[in-house]
């Protein structure tokens, strides 16, 4: 039996799943405006973040920042469990307002240094998911684990140096290249002829990577880009245009569709 709760404390927000049968194709790729720690519980299974490809065994912790795209891949058929807790990135900012414990999420390449195992238990991540909570019950028991998982991260940031020198694959090569171009004019045969590869290699290649059409991820990422550019007081219409949305019917039909809601005028 398939289980998938969700518990929302205001700007926090867990969510538990486990599937006994899971099926790679009911697993999608994700870009949000806020943080993920993901924690894996069971499964056979690797995760997938802006083009690299992690490996997960029991108690792997992943870190995605707002706007990093991410995806499990189901490698079997064993029962898949795992924890999320999402949050924006001013959840400190009352004490940290230098966002110093946010370094391991936003001083970093995109896709790199996402991986954890840090020495917690399941049971913290159980313990936010109790039905006996309320709301506010809910909120102080998720930022007393943050605050845990934070020490645990940041000392994990601290004692891994960055190796960015290491040779990269052809994949991480397109999802950097597209994303440092993100806003320019392009088009899936530019970007194939970018890397000298046809158009359905290219694809093969970028979805097997990401989880992810090259297409539905360069809209995915504008998209989150504009909605936080409208969020910080631009207007609607410049959002789009500096987002590389050349017409914006198209912009408007598809900030719809991602967040259920026209963007603020």
């Amino acid at each position: 039996m398939d289980i998938f709760n969700e518990y929302p404390a205001e700007e926090l927000y867990i969510s538990y799943g486990k599937h006994s049968c899971p099926n790679n194709d009911d697993f999608y790729f994700h870009i949000h405006d806020k943080c993920e720690i993901y924690y894996f519980v069971s499964g056979a299974a690797e995760y997938l973040v802006e083009g690299s490809v992690y490996p997960l065994s029991k108690g792997s912790m992943l870190i995605m920042r707002p706007g990093e795209s991410h995806r499990v891949k189901i490698l079997g058929q064993e029962t898949y469990e795992r924890y999320a807790v999402n949050f924006p990135l001013s959840i400190f900012d009352s004490f940290d307002p230098k966002r110093t414990l946010m370094r391991p999420f936003t001083d970093r390449p995109l896709g790199k240094r996402n991986h954890y195992t840090p020495d917690i238990t399941q049971k913290m991540f159980a313990d936010m998911c109790s039905d006996s909570l309320d709301i506010y019950d809910r909120k102080v028991k998720m930022m007393t684990a943050l605050v845990i998982l934070f020490d645990c991260i940041d000392r994990g940031f601290s004692k891994t140096a960055p190796r960015y020198e290491e040779k990269t694959t052809v994949a991480e090569e397109i999802v950097g290249y597209i994303n440092s171009h993100l806003f320019d004019n392009m088009s899936l045969d530019s970007l194939a002829a970018q890397f000298y590869l046809s158009r359905s290699q290219f694809g093969r290649i970028f979805r097997q990577a990401t989880g992810a059409s090259p297409w539905d991820y360069i809209i995915a990422k504008r998209l989150i880009a504009a909605n936080e550019m409208i969020a910080n007081g631009s207007s609607a219409t410049n959002a789009a245009v500096c987002c590389g949305f050349g017409d914006y019917s198209c912009f408007y039909r598809a900030y719809v569709k991602r967040f259920g809601h026209g963007p603020k005028m």
